[in-house]
C-alpha cells in the first residue's frame, strides 16, 4: 500500500476533520498523531526520523492510504518527493484563530506535564514540533511566524496542480473535486474542538501548562 494522499497543514488546521473526510471518501484508513498513541513502536521511528535517521516509510505507513497532521506534516518534503503520485492537501486557517486554537491546546498540552508510560511520546512531540518546528519558541510572534512561513513554503515547493489548499469550513465541494469523488450525502465531518481536544489530554492523564 502506498499513500494516495499527503496532508501538509500544521496541527490545529482542521487535520482530524480532514483524518474523518478521506476515511468517509476512501482514502482511509489515514495516519494522524492519534494514529501514534496506540502504537508506541510509531514513537521510536518518528524520533529517528528527527534524528535524520534512515526508517522504513513503507512500514510506518503500512495499512495507510493517508496522512495528516504532525508528526508526518513535519516530513512533508520527504513524503511529497517519496510519493509522487500521492495528491497533497494543504489545511490552513486564518493565521489569528489558528494562533488561538493552536496556544490552548498543543501549546499547552507540550509544556504541561504527562504521565510516567507517556514520557517517550511527550519527547518525540517536544523534539519535532517545540525544536524542529518552531526552533523552542513557542511564543505568538514566533509561532505565526513559522505558521506563515510554513504555508508559504508548501505553496512554493507542491505544483498547484498536485496541491489543494483547503479550509474545512468550504466542506466537500472543493475536496470532492480536487480527489475526483462524489459528494456525500452527509455532512462534512468537524470534530476536535478546543474543548474536546482537551477532554481528552485530561482523561490522558496530561496536566496542560501554559
Amino acid at each position: 500500500m502506498t499513500l494516495k494522499v499527503i496532508g501538509t497543514g500544521l496541527g490545529r488546521t482542521g487535520t482530524l476533520s480532514l483524518k474523518a473526510a478521506l476515511e468517509q471518501l476512501g482514502f482511509g484508513p489515514c495516519y494522524h498523531m492519534m494514529e501514534v498513541f496506540p502504537r508506541p513502536a510509531h514513537v521510536e521511528q518518528w524520533t529517528k526520523a528527527a534524528r535524520g535517521e534512515r526508517i522504513d516509510w513503507e512500514a510506518l505507513f503500512d495499512g495507510f492510504n493517508a496522512t495528516v497532521d504532525w508528526p508526518s506534516s513535519r516530513f512533508w518534503r520527504e513524503l511529497v518527493a517519496r510519493y509522487p503520485s500521492a495528491k497533497v492537501i494543504h489545511t490552513e486557517r486564518e493565521p489569528e484563530v489558528w494562533w488561538a486554537s493552536f496556544s490552548q491546546t498543543i501549546k499547552e498540552g507540550i509544556s504541561g506535564e504527562v504521565p510516567a508510560p507517556m514520557q517517550p511520546w511527550s519527547d518525540m512531540v517536544k523534539l519535532i514540533i517545540t525544536e524542529q518546528t518552531f526552533d523552542r519558541d513557542l511564543e505568538k510572534a514566533n509561532v505565526l511566524r513559522v505558521y506563515g512561513a510554513h504555508n508559504a513554503e508548501v505553496k512554493a515547493h507542491v505544483p498547484a496542480a498536485r496541491r489543494l489548499d483547503f479550509d474545512i469550513a468550504q466542506g466537500w465541494g472543493p475536496l470532492c473535486g480536487f480527489l475526483d469523488v462524489p459528494v456525500p450525502d452527509a455532512p462534512f465531518p468537524k470534530t476536535n474542538t478546543t474543548a474536546e481536544f482537551r477532554a481528552r489530554m485530561t482523561a490522558r492523564g496530561q496536566k496542560p501548562g501554559q
